[in-house]
């Protein structure tokens, strides 16, 4: 596989997406570190307005701590994101880093099969989300 994320689209309001995303990660054992409202960052910073977009910063502790562990360069790369994307009104796109696709860009083999665990635990929030 060499995707570096996983996605799909939903019905929802990005208000009720973010919910979703928050609680279907949580059931993964990943925690929310970071909120970006990047159309709002966009719009402040440029003046220019872009689609409703907020990028969630989720982190899974122990499977940071074990990545961490094996390669303190992975750092750099942590948290995964998950993408919260208004494509129409109602219809959202969800997308969520794929860990493994972010360990590849440090070329270690160990870390990329690490990341093999918290793709599934992604792939599994995000069908839930």
């Amino acid at each position: 596989m060499n995707a570096i994320n996983f996605k799909r689209e939903i019905a929802d309001t990005v208000d009720g997406a973010i919910e979703r995303a928050t609680k279907a990660l949580g059931a993964q054992g990943f925690g929310i570190l970071t909120r970006i409202d990047m159309h709002a960052k966009i719009k402040e910073k440029t003046g220019k307005d872009i689609i409703p977009t907020v990028i969630l910063g989720a982190c899974n502790p122990n499977l940071a701590y074990e990545a961490y562990g094996a390669n303190p360069d992975v750092a750099s790369l942590l948290p995964c994101n998950a993408v919260v994307r208004e494509v129409a009104p109602g219809r959202i796109s969800l997308e969520f880093a794929a860990p493994s696709g972010m360990m590849r860009i440090l070329g270690d083999e160990k870390l990329t099969a690490l990341a093999a665990q918290a793709d599934e635990r992604i792939r599994q929030a995000l069908a839930e989300a």
